[in-house]
């Protein structure tokens, strides 16, 4: 097959909902790895647990002061209601900061409504002893369906803190009940935790000069469990198998360590196994490279640099020696490289990002992308990775600056734990 109709052949083959713990997830991983050992190279499955559940019961109803059945969908591990439900008091306390409470005190029997779950909001539901929470999705006139609403799982930072029943509704119904002055609701909800089944695919092509030294290069390829993932990220996905068949033909002088992650959607899972079983390599990894989202026909690129200010002006260096436009700012980058950065490697994160192209919906489909601008991200991405594995020295210290370890806390919510 053409190489500039490769990439964009496996976007297409991968183009399935691929979500974590499950059988389509492994499927997709079976992919990976057909296609690395049909390039000639060797391919191994890590696998890794993480945490699931089951919903076996969910569903809310206005009770008072009219009837009405509500839809909604219950967050993962979350917890369970007594058997036969809880009839509770609604309260829409907005942001869910102290200031939305004044007057209130204790939350027990009380249903709270917030305008959406964040880590100092879930940790108010729990110290107030909140009996439920609500969230709402999409616009005022969506539904749960229109609004691509999806099951969540509580993350162990918030779960922390304890647990607190989570729900679901659309923005419509929350309009409809604030407007309508809803004081009491009944909640049912029953679900089951246990632990599933994810995988990474890995990878390594050995450096010719500098076996010791390693540059880790990351894409996620599960999706959420609406739309094909098509851009997020079956297209970092197929970014990355092309530069791994680039470079097995030819192998740069440093070492390059492939990982394709699976469990990504959910909370960083695969990267984070991968640095907790493989604590001993990762002082011989200087440099990470993360691919998530690309190859769409309209947009602008942009390359996200967790590190200091040398890599930062590397990446513009680059872009200005290669002739592409890019948008390069020093940030945290949502994905796998977050992880890597925060084992003190510095990271680049290559995308391409269009407001005519949706992620984590049902719109996340093929039309949006295109084979040629798909190549020409991944055929980037190859001479920048080269430029930097056979260089004579590396050509900037990798060091992970106090500003951004300060970013990297607050990303992964640090900074508010030591608060409290």
């Amino acid at each position: 097959m053409d190489d500039r109709a490769y990439p964009f052949s496996l976007v297409k083959e991968l183009s399935f909902r691929r979500v974590a713990g499950t059988e389509d997830e492994r499927r997709a991983a079976q992919i990976l790895l057909r296609e690395i050992e049909d390039a000639g190279g060797k391919g191994e499955a890590m696998e890794f647990q993480i945490p699931a559940c089951e919903v076996t019961e969910q569903a809310m109803r206005v009770v008072s002061p009219y009837e009405q059945e509500i839809e909604t969908i219950a967050y993962g591990r979350s917890g369970s209601l007594p058997e036969g439900g809880a009839t509770c008091k609604f309260l829409y306390a907005e942001r869910g900061v102290e200031a939305d409470y004044a007057g209130v005190g204790d939350l027990s029997g009380t249903a709270v409504m917030v305008n959406s779950a964040s880590f100092e909001t879930y940790r108010l539901l729990c110290e107030k002893h909140a009996a439920a929470f609500i969230v709402m999705r999409g616009m005022h006139y969506d539904t749960l369906e229109t609004a691509d609403a999806y099951r969540k799982n509580l993350s162990d930072e918030k779960l922390q803190f304890g647990r607190v029943p989570g729900f679901m509704i659309s923005a419509k119904d929350a309009t409809e009940m604030v407007r309508r002055g809803v004081d009491h609701i009944h909640l049912t909800l029953t679900q089951t935790e246990f632990e599933a089944t994810s995988r990474n695919v890995l990878a390594v092509i050995p450096g010719t000069e500098f076996p010791e030294e390693s540059i880790v290069l990351t894409a996620h390829y599960d999706s959420v469990p609406v739309g094909m993932g098509a851009h997020d990220n079956a297209t970092g996905s197929a970014a990355l198998m092309h530069i791994y068949r680039r470079f097995l033909k030819n192998p740069p002088r440093r070492t390059l360590r492939f990982v394709w992650c699976g469990a990504e959607e959910g909370g960083l899972f695969g990267s984070q196994a991968y640095v907790q079983r493989n604590k001993e390599l990762l002082p011989q990894i200087r440099l990470c490279f993360n691919f998530d989202m690309c190859g769409t026909v309209l947009g602008e690129n942009h390359i996200s640099v967790t590190g200091g200010d040398e890599l930062k002006h590397l990446a513009e260096q680059f872009c200005r020696e290669d002739g592409r436009s890019s948008v390069v700012r020093a940030r945290v980058q949502s994905s796998d490289s977050a992880v890597f950065a925060d084992q003190g490697i510095p990271a680049i994160a290559i995308s391409r990002y269009a407001d005519s192209a949706d992620i984590h919906v049902r719109s996340d489909v093929l039309f949006p992308l295109s084979a040629e601008q798909l190549y020409r991200d991944a055929e980037f991405a190859v001479r920048f990775i080269a430029r930097v594995a056979n260089a004579a020295i590396l050509p900037v210290d990798t060091v992970m600056p106090d500003n951004m370890k300060k970013e990297l806390d607050k990303y992964f919510d640090r900074d508010k734990v030591k608060k409290n």
